[in-house]
C-alpha cells in the first residue's frame, strides 16, 4: 500500500518541525549553534511552510503542481543532508571547515589588530562537536534527518506519478473515495 500525498507532506512538516524544535531545545539548554548548524537550520525554516502548502496542494491542488511542490522539498533536504554530511566531515577532521569557525586567531601585530580580531572571532566552533548523541554530532543527525525527509519527498513524487491518469483535476487527489 502507497502512502498518500497527504500523509506524506504532513510527516515531513511534522518532523521538519520537532527537528527544528529539537535545536532550539538544544539551544536553550547551552549549546549554542555554530555557523554551520544555522546554516544548516534554514532548510528547516524553508521546509515547514513548503510541506504546509504541500498538504493543501495534495487536497486541492494538481498532481503537476503537488509533484513540483515534493520535488523542491527533495532538493532541499538533499541540499541539507550534503551540508550535514560535510559539517560532520569537519567536526571528524575529514577536511578543513570554513575559517570563520574553524580558524586560529592571527598573529595579531598591534593591540588594534587584536582587538578586531577579538570582535571577529565566532567563540563557537564548527570543528568539535558539542554532543554526541549515540556517538552521532548534531551535524550527523541532520545529515540523516534530512537524508531521511528527502527520502519522503521522493516518495511523494513517485506517489504523484501513479495518479497521473487517474484523477489530474484539482481535486481531494490524496483521499480515498
Amino acid at each position: 500500500m502507497r502512502a498518500p500525498p497527504l500523509f506524506l507532506s504532513l510527516t515531513i512538516q511534522a518532523v521538519a518541525f520537532a527537528t527544528i524544535a529539537g535545536a532550539w531545545t538544544f539551544e536553550a539548554y547551552g549549546y549554542a549553534p555554530c555557523e554551520l548548524c544555522l546554516k544548516e537550520r534554514l532548510a528547516y525554516y524553508a521546509a515547514i511552510p513548503i510541506a504546509g502548502t504541500t498538504a493543501f496542494v495534495a487536497l486541492y491542488g494538481t498532481n503537476g503542481l503537488l509533484r513540483a511542490a515534493f520535488a523542491v522539498l527533495a532538493l532541499i533536504f538533499l541540499g541539507n543532508a550534503l551540508l550535514g554530511f560535510y559539517h560532520a566531515g569537519v567536526e571528524w577532521g575529514f577536511w578543513p571547515g570554513p575559517s570563520a569557525c574553524t580558524g586560529e586567531l592571527d598573529r595579531a601585530t598591534s593591540a588594534n589588530d587584536f582587538l578586531r580580531q577579538l570582535k571577529e572571532f565566532h567563540a563557537v566552533r564548527c570543528d568539535e562537536a558539542a554532543l554526541r548523541i549515540f556517538g552521532l554530532s548534531l551535524a550527523s543527525w541532520n545529515a540523516l534527518i534530512s537524508a531521511g525527509l528527502a527520502a519522503l519527498a521522493v516518495t511523494g513524487c513517485k506517489a504523484t506519478l501513479h495518479l497521473d491518469g487517474k484523477n489530474t483535476e484539482p481535486s481531494r487527489i490524496s483521499r480515498r473515495r
